[in-house]
């Protein structure tokens, strides 16, 4: 089992919280829970209640759509899952184990506290979804 502090340090290289301080950092990391998986296991199906998000700190998981569809492959210091613990929508993809894994979770209630204690999380949830997101305002190509 992890350290606080270990977790606390391995959070400090994932995108989504390297903006934020030690001392938040730790705060989160004692809500955080570790799920050790084995190669090919599966982390959820799609269709599933979203209820966690998954930081990934050893290993790798591939992201398949129903038909087994690779959709993308991620390893240590990416998340998971995170998109659905916001619009309260069934998870749209599965996450398979590629290999043996450790994951820390964070569960949608515990970061919804974190966000109500530490807005700044919130802020720094939105700069990472807003990176993501094609421009809204881009005109759309003319059919041909």
């Amino acid at each position: 089992m992890k350290s606080l502090i270990e977790k606390a340090f391995f959070l400090k290289k994932v995108r989504l919280f390297n903006e934020l301080d030690l001392e938040l950092l730790l705060a989160i990391s004692e809500k955080l829970h570790e799920d050790d998986y084995d190669a090919e296991e599966k982390i959820f199906a799609s269709g599933q209640v979203a209820n966690r998000i998954y930081f990934i700190e050893t290993g790798a998981v591939q992201i398949v759509d129903e038909k087994m569809k690779v959709l993308s492959e991620l390893t240590a210091g990416d998340y998971f899952g995170d998109e659905s613990l916001f619009n309260e929508q069934p998870r749209a993809y599965s996450a398979v184990c590629k290999t043996d894994a450790l994951l820390l979770t964070l569960s949608r209630s515990h970061l919804l506290s974190i966000i109500s204690e530490c807005p700044s999380v919130a802020v720094v949830l939105l700069q990472a979804y807003s990176q993501q997101l094609p421009c809204r305002h881009k005109p759309m190509l003319a059919p041909l």
